[in-house]
């Protein structure tokens, strides 16, 4: 543990920084006391020579009364050093002893914050708009994650497993007229369809059937309560997975099972959800709205 702590040395030098006091314990080459960051990376391993600074010099080693005891500058990276020197006044203050801060984001602290450093570390991207379909508050993982891959449309549809190479039909095996890509195998084939005309009898019609994913999902976002809409994404995720399931038994077992039966897997799913979750807000009246 004690190695793999002093492993994460040079990701935690983006955080600590060095406050000058009068310059005994910090670092000349290898704390960050300065905007540049660690010098011994700034100007390079050949710093401590042009410098002429030794190595394990600490900031004090290099002023003299109320001068930088630093040659002229012969590069760039130099320039910018003795630029920021002069920013600070010298002599530097005796009796103030020399502190080390954690910086992450706009604030600084004394102390580790395991809040703020994560915020810093975890990359960031912005919000995706199908986010409150997929993720949500009282969702199932197995269906939200088989959402997700859908909504990337990474499922293994035999459209792309043809693009990838393999010698297979692209037929649909659900009605074997069509190309089997996502939209058509989970929301156009006309065995998907007359499991969602089930689902629409009780979640409100759209206004059209749904020819491609970005419609599925205007229709969930177009309910007229938040009840409603909740009842959308889990009869939505529902549906996408025990399609994707009906159409791996299917391919794999050579079951065949009428949409009827599938719908019904698709009903039991539902009531057992909201029946788990009847004590949560949000899913108290859902069983009605799901059996009207």
């Amino acid at each position: 543990m004690w190695r793999k702590l002093l492993d994460l040395r040079p990701l935690a030098l983006q955080f600590c920084q060095s406050q000058l006091g009068n310059g005994q314990n910090t670092s000349f080459w290898h704390d960050v006391w300065t905007p540049l960051g660690q010098l011994i990376t700034h100007i390079g391993p050949a710093g401590p020579r042009n410098l002429r600074i030794r190595d394990n010099a600490v900031v004090a080693d290099a002023i003299s009364g109320v001068s930088w005891t630093l040659p002229h500058p012969r590069s760039q990276k130099e320039v910018d050093l003795h630029a920021h020197l002069t920013t600070l006044i010298l002599p530097l203050p005796i009796d103030v002893e020399d502190d080390y801060i954690w910086v992450a984001g706009d604030s600084s602290s004394l102390s580790f914050r395991s809040s703020t450093t994560w915020e810093r570390l975890r990359p960031r991207e912005e919000v995706k708009s199908w986010v409150d379909v997929v993720w949500f508050k009282g969702a199932i993982p197995k269906l939200s994650f088989n959402m997700w891959v859908a909504n990337y449309d990474r499922l293994p549809t035999r459209s792309r497993l043809l693009a990838w190479g393999l010698p297979i039909s692209a037929d649909c095996p659900l009605c074997s007229t069509y190309v089997e890509t996502r939209d058509h195998l989970l929301l156009s084939c006309t065995y998907s369809h007359a499991i969602w005309r089930e689902v629409f009898s009780r979640c409100n019609h759209p206004v059209a059937p749904f020819t491609n994913w970005a419609e599925l999902l205007s229709w969930i976002r177009a309910a007229t309560s938040s009840k409603m809409r909740l009842l959308r994404k889990l009869a939505s995720q529902s549906v996408v997975y025990h399609l994707w399931k009906q159409r791996n038994n299917l391919i794999h077992n050579q079951i065949s099972l009428p949409p009827a039966t599938v719908f019904r897997n698709v009903d039991r799913e539902l009531r057992n959800i909201i029946s788990a979750r009847r004590h949560r807000k949000g899913y108290a009246s859902l069983m009605v709205m799901w059996l009207r």
